[in-house]
């Protein structure tokens, strides 16, 4: 059975430079029993209520800007799975979340960027699936809930955002290393997830230290709940890297499974 995923994707350039997190990701792509299918809850793709993609081809959406020309010109020409999308929908409704499909949803750079480096066959189907930023961490955790039995059925699921994500205290000179307060935010909830602490997670903007700072949005870290929600109850977690990029991005990524 497939493990459930939170990935850090960091900047965009992670598709194609020469880093820890990027050579991380070369290696996890074949290190994993081969998916039927691909379900990714990204940072990059927001609504309210849960939207689920549905194209037979998803677009490769380029949603940044200022960055180095071929990554403009890089593609993820990976198939969609309408049915699949359809049935993760009707899971997600049975839950009683509210679900609309998304055909026109393509995939962004939460979505493309790690799974260019983990299967850049693109040859594996590809759903994504939105983040709420109206809700909390434990709305996402039971919408991950809701796709938990994709695991069984050879679906991997994935969240994909980022462990600390502040792009306003950027140290673009990058020689200090992850910066004190982003590191004890990343060490607390590393912590829990590995105890498996599912409560103080799911409470972490009241419990964490640092926590508005560390995510003064918090798109980025909610797939971390879907991923966490999918792995089941009583998931244990497995940290599978931990890198950072100037100072406040922390790249940990972390793997979900049973007991």
């Amino acid at each position: 059975m497939l493990p459930s995923l939170f990935l850090s994707h960091g900047a965009p350039t992670l598709a194609l430079e020469d880093s820890p997190a990027g050579r991380f990701l070369d290696r996890l792509g074949p290190e994993l029993p081969r998916p039927r299918a691909i379900v990714v809850a990204t940072a990059h793709s927001l609504a309210i209520g849960a939207a689920v993609g549905g194209a037979g081809q998803a677009e490769t959406v380029h949603d940044f800007s200022g960055f180095p020309a071929p990554l403009y010109a890089l593609r993820y020409p990976a198939a969609g799975a309408p049915d699949l999308a359809e049935d993760i929908a009707a899971r997600l409704r049975q839950a009683g979340i509210s679900t609309r499909m998304d055909p026109a949803r393509g995939l962004d750079h939460g979505v493309w960027v790690p799974l260019l480096r983990m299967f850049p066959a693109a040859d594996i189907p590809v759903v994504p699936v939105a983040v709420n930023p109206r809700a909390d961490a434990a709305w996402h955790y039971r919408l991950g809930q809701a796709l938990a039995p994709l695991r069984h059925e050879g679906v991997l699921v994935i969240g994909s955002g980022g462990f600390v994500h502040n792009l306003g205290e950027l140290d673009w000179r990058g020689e200090n290393g992850l910066v004190p307060w982003a590191a004890s935010f990343r060490d607390w909830l590393a912590d829990r997830l590995l105890q498996g602490d599912t409560a103080a997670v799911l409470d972490w903007q009241r419990q964490a230290p640092n926590a508005a700072r560390a995510h003064p949005t918090t798109e980025h870290l909610l797939p971390l709940f879907v991923a966490l929600g999918a792995a089941g109850e009583n998931a244990r977690a497995r940290r599978l890297h931990d890198s950072h990029q100037v100072g406040s991005l922390a790249l940990d990524a972390f793997a979900f499974g049973a007991p």
